[in-house]
């Protein structure tokens, strides 16, 4: 499994971002025949956080308050603004997972008309929430401290991502 490119993204003031790094995995492929979206979300189940939705990305900067989310992208490709508005700009497509803490800032800036993700939340937060750039408030910076850490990474299980670099 390789490594993922960690990017850790500081309170704008407006998305309190998070004191863990995103997570981004590239150049991840379909299983024993399966398709890349099936193997997603197979992939995300057995390391507890199991997929909840398809679709795409909102194209206004959000974040979640109550939930850690992993994005698998299965079709085509974006740019996504991670941490704000002030964040950075980062190109995704077929392959890549992205696994964002609750509290980081993201936004679809532009999309292939066929772009897709599958997304999943860690086993028990399944309720997540969706907050806006300005919902800052005491409330939503208690619930994103207060959220455990997630025991497994979604992609690499107990090898790596969530495991060694959220500490």
């Amino acid at each position: 499994m390789k490594k993922p490119q960690t990017l850790l993204f500081q309170d704008d003031g407006n998305i309190p971002n998070s004191r863990y790094p995103a997570l981004l995995y590239r150049g991840l492929t379909a299983e024993n025949g399966c398709s890349l979206v099936d193997t997603f979300e197979a992939l995300f189940d057995r390391n507890d956080w199991p997929a909840q939705w398809r679709g795409g990305v909102f194209d206004y900067h959000h974040f979640h308050s109550t939930a850690h989310e992993v994005l698998g992208v299965y079709d085509g490709a974006a740019t996504l603004r991670l941490g704000g508005e002030q964040g950075e700009d980062i190109e995704v497509s077929v392959g890549n997972v992205i696994v964002l803490p609750a509290g980081t800032g993201h936004c679809r800036i532009s999309a292939s008309n066929d772009f897709a993700v599958t997304a999943g939340y860690p086993r028990g937060q399944g309720d997540w929430d969706i907050c806006r750039s300005g919902d800052d408030t005491s409330a939503v910076r208690q619930r994103i401290e207060s959220l455990p850490r997630p025991a497994l990474d979604p992609v690499a299980g107990e090898a790596g991502g969530v495991a060694s670099d959220w500490v």
